[in-house]
């Protein structure tokens, strides 16, 4: 009798193969349904096309990460790259019609706007003109240039404002639409700049308030420039798709959801929206009618998983509006692309990341709800390894902590996570209070003077752990960025609770961190922490280095030197806090790395001695 598809026990993943595993992206399709996409199977993402036929064809080799979008009408990539993580992003091109420099190197790419000292984010790609941000004119605002590819002549419609996040011209060349960021935690201001204004005459259209407590996202232009279709949270809890119109600065209500986060994404003639619904992490798609909002069908996923997320692009209609190629992450599908079709609702993959875990099957979370103190519910998911590797790892608990804080931990393939479960230990993923995706409120919840409170649901996931047959005297605390705060935090405010901490580029002090790091992101993350001015007390209260004396646990960190944004300082001040106290602590430095590895050959040298760190301190 052959056995069914469930029945055999599946080997647990390896380390060598979590290691190796190879994740894809999706950047752009031009016209011809050629598909610009991203892999890091050479240890680093880097870009490939996907042409119709299935053809593969390697287009670029840059020493660190990069993207890219094509430029319309021609066999021409805008590759965006920077210098090993450091986020100062420059633009250079890349002609596919001339294949002999394919794979390119840095040499091969013909320079388009290139200034080390700065970072340049591009945010449009038109036929024959760019836009994109950079904070080149101070080093902290960023300034909305518009260059004509033709000429190299730029003009700057927009400038004085730090963090601008997107900027797009209307298709007739009227209207500049930007969205920058307000004094209010997790909010946005709308503004139109009339292109076809004088020179310095006319003051920029405000679409939304300077005060409102919402987020303005995605925007897309109607095709006949009359308004925009967007993502925003005004006067709502969950964000919803709407529509502005120009001539009547009325608000419509296309898509909403009471219980549920929805995105949206028009398409190029204006005649659909591909909606996303945040359903606790993980993605249900939909096309709807642009004029009405109304649902015309369900678009399929191969997996329960997300499609957005911070390492995946934006999904993006192919020119003609037929097709919607974007990226997958899930549970059992590390990161793939998928075209959508919209006729019908299918969608095809066309990759297989799955196809380097063999036979060996990832962990499943398991979907909990833990109750606080004060009566809140966290979101959790449970990770337990199926064949763990080190049978006496059994019982230990490491909580993984997103980072953010305004991040959300979903449903994909976290080789972390997996690498965790696969060593033995059942692993945590919670959405602590601050986490997006479960409304504004909840998001909210831990800004400024309430910074402590999200800490504290460390404490209630850690009373828990008994619920569900875990060794509260064997628990650690794993995170990154913001994650890596909360890590740092844990330690220091709840020392008789945690085993071991592994922090991954974390803030060590609220007040450094803002003191040092880079002065275009000071006053963005200030709206979210408190600033140095008003709120320097409580940071310094709230921060892990100020209670370092009560810190008693191990630790290992990891940080890149070149990151900034947690710059390395932070890492290098708590280290010879706790080795002068005699504590065991391990800093581990990476000097081609940003914030975070994003280098595979760094985290095969990380990783393992993460893992045997944690073997040593949570075995029984």
């Amino acid at each position: 009798m052959v056995p069914q598809w469930g029945s055999v026990p599946r080997m647990s993943l390896g380390l060598d193969q979590l290691l190796a595993v190879s994740v894809y992206r999706s950047f752009d399709i031009d016209a011809a349904g050629r598909i610009l996409s991203g892999t890091d199977e050479s240890g680093s993402m880097q870009l490939i096309e996907i042409s119709p036929d299935g053809t593969v064809d390697r287009l670029t080799a840059l020493p660190s990460a990069c993207g890219g979008r094509y430029l319309p009408g021609e066999r021409v990539v805008i590759v965006s790259h920077d210098d090993g993580g450091n986020e100062r992003r420059q633009l250079s091109l890349l002609r596919l019609s001339a294949p002999d420099a394919i794979p390119a190197r840095l040499d091969d790419l013909q320079p388009l706007v290139r200034d080390p000292r700065y970072r340049h984010t591009l945010t449009q790609v038109s036929p024959g003109r760019i836009c994109y941000l950079t904070n080149r004119g101070n080093g902290i605002d960023s300034d909305v240039v518009l260059r004509d590819l033709a000429t190299g002549a730029e003009k700057i419609p927009f400038t004085g404002s730090p963090g601008v996040s997107e900027a797009t011209v209307s298709p007739d060349g009227r209207w500049l639409a930007v969205s920058r960021p307000t004094d209010v935690a997790m909010s946005d201001q709308i503004l139109l700049v009339d292109l076809a204004a004088p020179a310095g005459d006319g003051e920029p259209r405000s679409v939304s308030g300077p005060a409102e407590h919402a987020i303005y996202m995605r925007l897309c232009w109607l095709p006949g420039s009359e308004g925009l279709v967007l993502t925003t949270n005004r006067e709502r809890d969950f964000t919803a798709v709407a529509r502005y119109d120009i001539a009547t600065a009325g608000w419509t209500w296309l898509i909403t959801d009471d219980e549920h986060d929805v995105t949206g994404w028009l398409s190029p003639d204006g005649s659909m929206i591909l909606a996303e619904r945040n359903d606790d992490g993980r993605s249900v798609l939909t096309l709807h009618d642009a004029a009405t909002g109304a649902r015309i069908r369900d678009v399929a996923l191969p997996a329960a998983g997300c499609i957005t997320d911070v390492p995946l692009p934006e999904p993006r209609w192919s020119p003609d509006s037929r097709t919607v190629p974007m990226s997958i992450s899930a549970d059992e599908m590390p990161g793939d692309i998928l075209l959508a079709d919209a006729a019908d609702g299918t969608a095809r993959l066309l990759t297989t990341s799955a196809r380097s875990l063999g036979d060996a099957s990832p962990a499943i979370p398991e979907v909990h709800r833990i109750r606080t103190d004060d009566g809140e519910l966290i979101p959790c998911f449970v990770y337990r390894g199926t064949q763990p590797s080190d049978a006496a790892l059994a019982g230990s608990a490491v909580l993984v902590v997103h980072g953010g804080p305004e991040g959300q931990a979903k449903r994909n393939f976290n080789p972390v996570v997996q690498m965790l479960a696969a060593a033995g230990h059942t692993v945590l993923v919670p959405n602590v209070r601050g986490s997006r995706g479960y409304g504004k409120r909840w998001y909210s919840a831990d800004d400024v003077e309430l910074r402590l409170d999200s800490v504290a649901d460390l404490g209630a996931i850690h009373a828990y752990l008994p619920e569900i047959g875990l060794d509260p005297a064997r628990a650690a605390l794993w995170g990154g960025s913001y994650g890596g705060y909360m890590v740092l935090a844990g330690l220091a405010f709840q020392p008789g609770l945690w085993t071991a901490g592994v922090d991954i580029v974390g803030i060590s002090s609220l007040v450094t961190f803002l003191q040092n790091t880079s002065p275009y992101r000071r006053a963005l993350r200030e709206r979210e922490y408190g600033t140095l001015a008003r709120h320097r007390e409580f940071l310094h209260a709230a921060s892990p280095l100020t209670r370092i004396d009560a810190i008693r646990a191990p630790l290992f960190i990891l940080h890149g030197a070149n990151d900034p944004r947690v710059p390395l300082s932070e890492a290098e001040q708590i280290h010879a806090a706790l080795a002068s106290r005699g504590l065991e602590c391990e800093l581990l430095v990476y000097g081609d790395e940003g914030h975070g590895l994003a280098k595979r050959a760094n985290r095969a040298d990380a990783y393992p001695k993460a893992l045997a760190f944690l073997a040593r301190h949570l075995g029984p």
